[in-house]
């Protein structure tokens, strides 16, 4: 029988090699999209040698925003059927917001890397979803919920709206379509050295737990999600990020 197969974005770094990793573990076949090629092949390597299934993860670079790249990852599928598709590529991208002309950069180039990566990756994937069974999961952010994050914050709502809508459409379908919003989450490249020890204090303060999170937490959710357990979930937003900010 062939091995299920998840396709993850940003899978290099940080929670998407560790989503992949959990996957695999799993017994999935995964593919990892991104821009960096490098990085994806050391991943794939490096998650297929240690879980002993070398061969299970694939690289497949490719720019999300370009939808002339998206036939790179349809040719990976090669008619395979995907049972889960796993968007997590994006990031808070700064600029020079002392002019309009920045301003409207800075908001179309959080939009494009948060949001537009999720909605061209899920559409070029949705005619080989699982029917039934298939899962489709984006990745948001607690800046969604409290802002803070400007445009970032702004990009990442936008995929609890798309979500909802998404869970409508697929649901007759047995697809389910569900968000995860992580809190802060260490070892990642999402603060690229802009990080001081007086704010990730102030973070770990902020949860409940009084830690921060780990990819492996996120990759935990997204591994229950994914699962024929979480059947009868769709439509959600599954907050992990320690209490730092409660459900509602």
């Amino acid at each position: 029988m062939a091995e299920r197969l998840a396709v993850v974005s940003g899978g290099a770094t940080g929670i998407g090699a560790a989503v992949a990793e959990g996957l695999v573990s799993d017994g999935y076949d995964v593919i990892v999209v991104g821009r960096r090629a490098e990085l994806l092949e050391q991943a794939a390597t490096r998650i297929g040698k240690q879980l002993g299934r070398p061969g299970s993860v694939q690289a497949v670079p490719a720019d999300l925003t370009d939808p002339a790249q998206l036939g790179r990852v349809v040719e990976a599928v090669a008619g395979r059927t995907v049972d889960a598709v796993v968007n997590n590529a994006g990031g808070y991208l700064d600029g020079d917001s002392s002019t309009l002309d920045g301003v409207a950069a800075r908001w179309r180039a959080n939009l494009d890397s948060n949001v537009l990566t999720a909605v061209l990756l899920t559409e070029a994937l949705r005619p080989a979803l699982r029917r039934p069974g298939g899962r489709v999961l984006l990745i948001s952010s607690i800046a969604a919920q409290r802002g803070g994050g400007g445009p970032y914050s702004a990009a990442k709502a936008a995929l609890h709206g798309w979500g909802y809508h998404l869970a409508q459409e697929l649901g007759p379908e047995q697809i389910t379509v569900n968000v995860i919003s992580p809190g802060y989450v260490v070892d990642t490249e999402f603060f690229d050295g802009r990080m001081t020890p007086e704010g990730h204090r102030r973070r770990i303060d902020a949860t409940l737990v009084g830690r921060a999170g780990e990819p492996a937490d996120i990759a935990a959710a997204v591994r229950y999600l994914v699962s024929p357990a979480a059947g009868y979930v769709t439509g959600q937003v599954l907050g992990v990020n320690g209490g730092s900010v409660l459900g509602r």
